[in-house]
């Protein structure tokens, strides 16, 4: 390659090596940068779809192989977190609402809450745990378990709770999930057989820097009508923001404390993929078609999502997870 190719290129996959050291200090400003420039969100929101398959298909790139293959020989864990995930925590969650009585006090929020609990777990989650030095292998396939679960659980909960008021078409969401998945899956293993895993590993922070990269398109595109809230009703906009902080680390919590003889680790990391559900897949799959106090939800509920990282990094520095395995995974056999 020529010199002045070579330097063409050396200057971006330096800056995004320096934006991949940040880590979670870079997550925490897509929040600020997401609220202040509200046209960035205009511009990026068209593009979530293909955010969702890259970052699908990195995490994928960096699965770490014997780790899989160690959850592949014990299941259980899996199928534990999974049915946990989509199974216990909207049960839970639609029945404390019904006995606080939020279906008929306030049936939007009521709403918002029960079409978070009944998502999957947000698909940049093992994206934020790699960041983070968790287990994003183990989050990775329970993620993937779970997804596969939400066209049968979404649809079953929507009826138990809300009857015909909300439709849901399972086989068209299932559908769309199945090919993204099989495509990035099939994009990554492509990736890696083409590049070797020795290089993915050389180059983890460029790829750390890409990640946080595509997680502006995340933030950008659903943080952009805050301001605009803020402006209006600000003691509303207050206590929403502090509802979904404590529904998060309520689910964070309360999974920890399941998952506890797992080890503290692998419990994080586990409680992270549970807290963070993929709300944006309900709306999608409702076609938008959902009140201002949802969707001013659905906007609050970004914050705990992308600060958890900065919040919970003490937390992570404590338990003795940061380690070269863990914090760049799936980048050996």
């Amino acid at each position: 390659m020529p010199p002045a190719l070579q330097t063409a290129f050396a200057i971006p996959v330096r800056a995004l090596a320096w934006l991949g050291r940040q880590g979670t200090r870079a997550i925490a400003a897509l929040v600020v940068v997401g609220i202040a420039l509200p046209p960035l969100g205009e511009v990026l929101r068209p593009w979530v779809a293909e955010a969702i398959f890259l970052l699908l298909c990195i995490s994928f790139m960096r699965v770490d192989v014997a780790a899989l293959r160690e959850h592949a020989r014990r299941p259980g864990i899996v199928l534990a977190a999974s049915a946990w995930t989509m199974i216990a925590v909207p049960a839970l969650t639609g029945l404390g609402c019904l006995a606080a009585g939020l279906d008929k006090s306030s049936p939007d929020l009521f709403l918002a809450l029960m079409l978070q609990a009944v998502a999957s777990p947000m698909m940049a989650a093992p994206a934020l745990a790699a960041l983070m030095g968790l287990d994003s292998t183990l989050t990775l396939i329970t993620l993937v378990a779970g997804t596969a679960l939400v066209p049968l659980t979404a649809p079953l909960f929507a009826w138990i709770f809300f009857g015909g008021a909300l439709t849901l078409s399972p086989l068209a969401l299932g559908l769309k999930l199945a090919l993204m998945l099989a495509g990035s899956l099939a994009v990554a293993m492509t990736i890696r057989w083409t590049f070797g895993i020795a290089a993915i590993r050389r180059h983890r922070d460029p790829v750390d820097g890409v990640n946080i990269v595509i997680l502006m398109v995340f933030v950008s595109a659903v943080m952009g009508s805050v301001a605009g809230y803020l402006w209006a009703d600000p003691l509303r906009v207050a206590g929403v923001a502090l509802l979904s902080f404590a529904i998060f680390f309520t689910l964070l919590g309360a999974t920890m404390l399941v998952f506890r003889r797992l080890g503290h680790a692998r419990a994080l990391a586990l409680g992270l993929l549970v807290s963070q559900r993929n709300m944006g897949l309900m709306v999608a799959a409702t076609a938008g078609a959902l009140p201002e106090l949802t969707w001013l939800y659905f906007a609050m509920s970004q914050f705990p999502i992308y600060l958890s990282p900065q919040l919970l990094k003490p937390v992570v520095g404590r338990l003795g997870t940061v380690d070269e395995n863990l914090r760049h995974p799936g980048t050996g056999e």
